[in-house]
């Protein structure tokens, strides 16, 4: 038996990373799993994102583990893709009972510099994309009178950054988002956490260092620097949070902030 037994999870940015970390490790304890990304190049940042045959391969994997998934390409701020996936999987599946917002993006630039195009994107993937897919996901939730949305902020949610004007003021958006959601649907008993990594090993980190000319050691060494002797910390980190937080054992926990920083914060 495992603890999310008949549980449905949706789960954005999903076909790599922190977002497939997750749905691996709820599926290996029985969560169905619903898989979306937007599974193509986009304009900017220019580092790779999830692919199909990463989706492909990530339902593979999760029906090899006995579970069920399915697998949905779009992009967050597309509100008919979203539209659609929420839709399939409540068609294939009945329910969603954990979100999981992590879809995101990130990259550097001086406000001085940054264009139009930059912030837009930034703040409309890493803040409306989870205003758009939560307000599709939530109704579902509400009809259930149960759930549990978790929102992939950062440490950057929570502090400021050189050269991330855009990210930071994205992801301490998603940090309010998640204070307004927990009072907005506790009537519904819908609990609404966010998380806040450091730097994560991931592609996006290897290819926010590539776009500096550096490695991601470098990166991670110019940076204030963890309190704890790693440079980073692994996918499978934030996915053991998750399964915490969308679990019973956290029943209690809304409307917070769960820091995993490895102390960055505390320097």
């Amino acid at each position: 038996m495992g603890n999310f037994d008949g549980k449905v999870a949706f789960i954005t940015g999903a076909a790599h990373g922190q977002g497939r970390a997750t749905a691996l490790a709820l599926a290996k304890e029985g969560a169905a799993i619903a898989a979306f990304d937007v599974a193509v190049k986009i304009e900017y940042p220019s580092y790779a994102y999830g692919t199909s045959d990463e989706l492909k391969s990530l339902k593979s994997e999760i029906e090899a583990l006995g579970q069920k998934c399915e697998i949905f390409s779009g992009d967050v701020r597309d509100d008919e893709a979203v539209t659609r996936a929420v839709e399939g999987t409540i068609k294939a599946f009945g329910q969603i009972d954990i979100l999981f917002n992590n879809a995101g993006i990130c990259a550097y630039a001086f406000t001085h510099e940054m264009t139009d195009t930059e912030w837009d994107a930034m703040i409309d993937i890493n803040l409306k994309g989870p205003f758009i897919v939560t307000r599709r996901v939530v109704k579902y939730m509400m009809e259930k009178k149960s759930g549990v949305i978790i929102n992939n902020s950062s440490v950057m949610g929570l502090r400021g950054g050189r050269r991330l004007a855009h990210y930071t003021a994205s992801k301490w958006g998603l940090t309010g988002l998640t204070k307004a959601w927990a009072i907005e649907f506790a009537p519904y008993n819908i609990r609404v956490v966010s998380i806040h990594p450091t730097g994560v090993n991931t592609p996006m980190n290897d290819g926010l260092a590539a776009m500096e000319g550096k490695t991601p050691q470098e990166i991670a060494e110019a940076s204030a620097g963890n309190l704890l002797p790693v440079p980073w910390i692994e996918p499978e980190d934030t996915a053991e949070l998750v399964l915490y937080l969308a679990s019973d054992k956290a029943r209690y926990a809304t409307g917070s902030q769960f820091v995993l920083d490895a102390g960055l914060l505390s320097v």
